[in-house]
């Protein structure tokens, strides 16, 4: 009896070295189709946002993520190149990376879902760097080694826990800085048309504002851009305190996509971390084509100028997440570039980040066409949070400033002709006589800053007003 126990224990031991030298088993499914920018596969069941690995004959592979199924299949959005992609090519779920729990943390269903999504890396160590949407160096100075990693899809912040914009801050731009204040917290568009000198204002704001940190996101912009944004408009001072996350136009939508996200959870790291974050996003219309381009590719209907519902739902998803942290903590300051498409200020998008955003700056192509820089329209550009963040005094001085310029640009063709004659309108006759000065502040040259103190002095000297 003894002799029969001691084999099959035997036996017990010798099935247990196979079964843990047997590969643990993974699903996979097959690719059926490839139509345009989505692939169809079949014989897996896999949450949206999941990431897959597609192999390709000869040791290679194609990473994509879900964006969506209908029936038995799911449609697949590739983050690489596909050439090489053949009929039945093996799809294989990618598990994300999952951070540790704290010991005794309760798992909340908000949390488990959060953390289901794709992880990146995060840490101090991207400062001074250049990846790619997905983490990758892009500037050549070797890998990227960090400690911690963070799920691009964040949980909201109750919008009652969030502290409210109480303090200015100084972007380094006069015009700004005097007539557009802007606050810490606050989330700005930057709306412009192709070729008004955007790219070259977001480049003074990321060396002249006075944050801790600057987190730049490109999105689909030309990749000769980004090259010259980090080495002319940014510099070496710029990039030694930002992170640079860089997704240009040949890239794939859903790297777009994801680019944008990285740069916001990076940005929400370092607030977390209790810093100023100044967030630039050029541009949050790129970020808006690429979900145009995965809807519809999926088969989501357009509504409005070729725009499917979720781009406009996936708007203020994205810009909500910046903001002021809780009382006492960090802050995210935003600033999106939105692309007037033919400079209509009333595009689709433009109109809906107006919606959403807590003031616009709108550059002019008159004015560039001009020499004025920077190009900034006073009259249609406006900060919402600016009441809170100044004196009654310098307010006052705003709008009697605003109130001036407006006048003397109704009346400019009257008074290029000589139809305008002195005396008939005292408002206009001083909006006349101060036009130059006024002209003058709204001016400066790109390596000039212009701190937020002096800005403000200059502009109650204009009316003879002390701060």
């Amino acid at each position: 009896m003894q002799h029969g126990t001691e084999t099959w224990k035997a036996f017990l031991a010798d099935g247990r070295k196979l079964v843990g030298a047997t590969p643990p088993y993974q699903m996979s499914g097959r690719l059926t189709r490839i139509n345009g920018l989505v692939m169809e596969a079949s014989g897996l069941k896999l949450p949206l946002g999941s990431g897959c690995r597609i192999n390709i004959p000869g040791g290679s592979s194609v990473e994509a993520e879900v964006v969506g199924f209908h029936g038995e299949k799911i449609f697949l959005m590739p983050t690489d190149d596909v050439f090489g992609l053949a009929p039945g090519a093996q799809v294989f779920p990618v598990e994300p990376t999952q951070p540790p729990l704290v010991a005794g943390e309760r798992i909340e269903p908000r949390r488990r879902a959060s953390d289901r999504a794709k992880h990146l890396p995060m840490g101090d160590e991207l400062l001074g760097r250049v990846v790619d949407g997905a983490g990758r160096p892009l500037d050549g100075l070797g890998p990227l080694t960090v400690r911690h990693s963070r799920p691009l899809q964040s949980r909201p912040i109750n919008p009652l826990q969030r502290a409210a914009i109480s303090q200015s801050l100084d972007v380094g731009i006069r015009a700004i800085n005097g007539l557009l204040t802007v606050g810490r917290g606050q989330r700005m568009g930057l709306f412009a048309g192709s070729g008004v000198g955007k790219s070259v204002l977001i480049g003074m704001m990321a060396r002249y504002t006075a944050a801790d940190v600057i987190v730049v996101g490109l999105i689909g912009e030309r990749g000769r851009e980004v090259k010259e944004f980090i080495e002319h408009n940014l510099g070496p001072e710029g990039l030694a305190r930002s992170a640079v996350i860089a997704a240009p136009a040949d890239c794939s939508p859903l790297m777009r996509l994801q680019g944008a996200s990285y740069a916001t959870t990076v940005a929400e790291y370092f607030r977390d971390q209790g810093k100023q974050v100044l967030l630039i996003m050029d541009s949050l219309t790129r970020y808006a084509m690429a979900q145009r381009e995965i809807a519809l590719a999926i088969g989501e209907p357009p509504v409005t100028r070729g725009y499917p519902p979720s781009v406009f739902a996936r708007l203020p998803a994205l810009v909500e997440r910046a903001g002021n942290g809780p009382e006492g903590g960090g802050s995210i300051t935003a600033f999106y570039t939105v692309l007037a498409e033919g400079d209509d200020q009333q595009d689709p998008i433009a109109d809906s980040a107006r919606a959403i955003l807590d003031g616009h700056i709108v550059l002019s192509r008159n004015l560039a066409d001009q020499g004025h820089y920077p190009a900034i329209d006073i009259e249609q550009s406006i900060s919402r949070a600016m009441h809170n963040l100044v004196k009654s005094q310098h307010f006052d001085v705003v709008r009697r400033f605003k109130q001036l310029f407006s006048r003397y640009q109704r009346s400019r063709d009257l008074i290029a002709v000589g139809a305008y004659h002195a005396g008939s309108d005292p408002v206009l006759d001083q909006a006349v006589a101060m036009y130059p000065r006024l002209e003058t502040y709204l001016q400066q040259r790109i390596d000039e800053s212009e701190p937020y103190e002096s800005a403000v002095e200059k502009l109650h000297a204009l009316f003879g007003a002390s701060p």
